[in-house]
């Protein structure tokens, strides 16, 4: 007999240990309650106390974050954060994770991953503007890996395509450590005004209780729950616990709910995501301090015979929870009833604390919200650092590199080769099944350091940049500097296009943290971030932690992806990172160390090796440089910027010179620096930006980089039928712009 068929039944230990919970969260949570309880309230106690919802191997270490700002409108704990951006605006961003469920069905996976990040914002009252994603997947080699990247792209790209939002940026890794677990980080930014902010709240007793959008049924039980677990050889048979999306329904959704905030008669809204009806009927009472009584018999079910377990513990997709003022629900029904969106009463809001749910007119559970909150433990796994951590980090790249002077020959075969690699390849198979366009907000597309969208004005239109970052492997060689690392390239990004931070979110991947070494990564790494963070003054508005990302023992490298957001006043000052006109002159901004290769990607591919110190970090340079770029962005000096990060000269350069439909070619020499020419094209050295400009503002720029303390590595031109170091290497323009337009071609047939 399963769970859903005795649900009225009294759980034990057995029951609630195949549910998940540890005996001491059984018996801890019984001692709360001063009672036993039945398998329905199990099921319910489960996904509130599962790491996805509960978060509780990493509370102790996320309360040390930076979380507030003079532009923080809304910090964490609510369904995503809000920045004031001026003008009475604001915008409401999150990142999140779908991890699981796309290794287990990649299509659904990702395409549920961007639903629900767009009912994170837009039940914060925002219309989303925009989406990005940040994807890690086994080498493209392998044929599982190729069908999971295939089938998540398509996922991410059908439902956001589908509901007329922008896809416009994000981030490809490929690592043999995601083969067993593939990761798939969704984010969603959205526009409000401030007084037209909802929050999740069960306030005023009274109130009615409104449940909106799609029928429930079976699709998605326990998906928290499996979401918080490893991995073994039975990943397939977890299938049933994959959500199912209709992006149709969603717009529908989207627009039925944007129509009933304005109404005046919300008083609050959560859509139902993770755990379904039980995470929002608990989560809205508990922060109001409120109770509320539901009806569970009302739920519109689209399977028959469905028992009060399925319904709360049902993720299916596209519904919402609305808390409305008490005489006033007739409106908000007849406006989801003119979107042809089921929309009931089920329940009003009641004093006291707990949580009553009644099927058939019967009480069948009672608990306080806030107990299943404080009664879930704040959990200290203990920490300890790899045995070879030190020794990697020691590991000698001169010694193994070896005093080698490569010819030019060499070199420039290791460079042709080197940028039609999986992680430097074109990804213009992936955002090409994205749609940038719509909405006609987008003024940088994908393929550059950070995406823009305007904001549409009489005036001067004001610009949000918005990008997704994070080193992994950077990460697991040293998770903490890793991680300020990502931050930090995170920064110039936003920089590149002449933006300033404002706010970041956070989507921390990791394996388990029942492991001391698991829990050292993941502790490292939040360390790091709330350095770098602080350093850089940009609060973290929201978040989600992702944990258990392994299979069979095996975990994934970590993966603590950073969602910044920038603003600039003017968007027609923007510039992208492609080289536009033949004639215009380059500088590479910044200085070089031949020897900054730890970690790189150059060592990893040529050698793989994944060993050595990674490139320094000084917070003041990064920040004078970042500044630099602002400034000249700012009097409309460049053409072109581009921040220096994975994969170095190499890399960069090659990306200015070919953009999604065009190329041209460019001649670099040294400049202020002492080194090799092998070092001056794959060394990650941060601080580093390489721009171009017309010839006539290359005094002052020189003077503004001096007076700014800064070195140039190189200087150049832009034109010619080859890209080329000179004295170094060089590749004839068109097999080079082949070779890395094609290099993910055979990943998606």
């Amino acid at each position: 007999m399963s769970a859903a068929t005795k649900w009225q039944d009294e759980a034990t230990l057995d029951e609630a240990l195949s549910h998940g919970l540890s005996q001491t969260e059984y018996e801890s949570l019984l001692a709360a309650l001063g009672r036993k309880i039945s398998i329905l309230e199990l099921g319910i106690c489960s996904a509130l106390f599962s790491e996805h919802c509960s978060y509780k191997s990493t509370k102790l270490h996320l309360k040390n974050l930076p979380t507030t700002g003079p532009r923080v409108l809304q910090g964490p704990g609510e369904n995503a954060g809000v920045v004031d951006i001026g003008d009475n605006q604001a915008v409401v961003f999150k990142v999140e994770s779908h991890n699981h469920p796309t290794f287990i069905e990649p299509y659904q996976g990702a395409a549920t991953g961007v639903g629900g990040i767009l009912r994170d914002v837009f039940t914060m009252g925002a219309r989303p503007l925009a989406l990005m994603n940040g994807l890690r997947f086994g080498p493209p080699d392998e044929r599982y890996s190729r069908y999971l990247l295939k089938r998540a792209v398509g996922g991410i790209g059908g439902y956001g395509n589908c509901m007329g939002i922008p896809t416009i940026g994000g981030e490809l890794f490929f690592h043999p450590s995601y083969s067993g677990n593939c990761l798939v980080n969704a984010f969603a930014l959205g526009l409000v005004d401030h007084d037209k902010i909802f929050l999740g709240s069960a306030a005023g007793v009274g109130n009615k209780i409104i449940y909106a959008g799609s029928k429930t049924g079976r699709d998605g039980i326990h998906g928290a729950t499996m979401a918080s677990e490893s991995f073994g050889g039975d990943a397939q048979e977890k299938r049933p616990t994959v959500q199912v999306g209709d992006p149709f329904q969603e717009k529908l959704l989207l627009e039925a709910c944007l129509e009933a905030m304005a109404t005046g008669v919300v008083i609050g809204i959560q859509d139902m995501g993770a755990a379904g009806l039980t995470s929002s009927s608990y989560e809205m009472a508990d922060r109001a301090g409120t109770g509320i009584r539901v009806h569970l018999d009302r739920v519109p079910q689209r399977e028959t015979e469905m028992t009060p377990y399925e319904i709360m513990l049902s993720e299916s997709q596209e519904r919402m929870l609305l808390v409305v003022k008490n005489g006033e629900e007739q409106k908000i029904l007849d406006i989801f009833k003119h979107w042809e969106l089921d929309a009931l009463v089920i329940g009003e809001v009641i004093s006291g604390r707990d949580v009553e749910l009644y099927w058939k007119g019967q009480n069948v559970s009672s608990m306080p919200s806030a107990v299943l909150t404080s009664a879930v433990p704040m959990l200290r796994w203990p920490e300890s650092a790899p045995a070879d951590y030190e020794r990697r980090l020691r590991f000698d790249l001169k010694s193994e590199l070896g005093a080698r002077d490569l010819s030019s020959q060499e070199l420039s075969t290791l460079w042709g080769d080197f940028i039609a690699s999986p992680n430097l390849c074109s990804r213009r198979p992936v955002f090409n099944q994205y749609d940038s366009t719509v909405r006609s907000n987008t003024v940088i597309h994908p393929g550059g350091d950070a995406a823009v969208i305007r904001i549409k004005a009489n005036g001067p239109e004001k610009g949000v940049a918005m990008t997704l970052d994070c080193n992994s492997r950077y990460c697991a060689i040293d998770p903490r500097q890793g991680s300020a690392l990502s931050l930090a390239e995170a920064c110039r990004n936003i920089a590149a296009v002449g933006a300033s931070p404002i706010g970041l979110s956070d989507c921390l991947n990791f394996g388990s943290p029942e492991q001391p070494e698991g829990m050292w990564e993941i502790a490292e790494s939040i360390r790091g971030l709330s350095e770098a963070a602080r350093a850089f003054e940009v609060p973290i508005i929201s978040g989600n932690v992702s944990l258990y990302n392994e299979t069979s023992g095996s975990g994934i490298y970590p993966t603590p992806m950073i969602a910044l957001v920038g603003l600039i006043s003017d968007a027609s000052k923007c510039v992208g990172i492609n080289f536009t006109s033949a004639g215009d002159k380059i500088l590479v901004i910044g200085s070089t160390d031949p020897w900054e290769l730890g970690g790189s990607e150059y060592l990893a591919w040529s050698r793989k090796i994944e060993k050595g110190a990674l490139p320094a970090l000084n917070y003041d340079l990064e920040r004078a440089t970042c500044e630099l770029m602002r400034k000249l962005i700012d009097r409309r000096m460049l053409n072109s910027c581009h921040d220096l990060s994975s994969g170095g000269l190499a890399a960069g350069l090659i990306e200015c010179c070919f953009g999604t439909y065009s190329k041209i070619g460019a001649m670099i020499k040294p400049e202020e620096y002492k080194g090799s020419a092998e070092g001056l094209l794959f060394s990650e050295t941060g601080a580093r930006f390489i721009v171009s400009f017309k010839a006539e503002h290359e005094a002052e720029i020189r003077a503004l980089v001096k007076a700014s303390k800064l070195s140039i590595s190189a200087s150049g031109t832009v034109g010619g039928s080859k890209v080329a170091l000179q004295g170094g290497a060089e590749l004839d323009l068109e097999i080079a712009y082949n070779r890395w337009t094609q290099g993910l071609e055979s990943a998606f047939g």
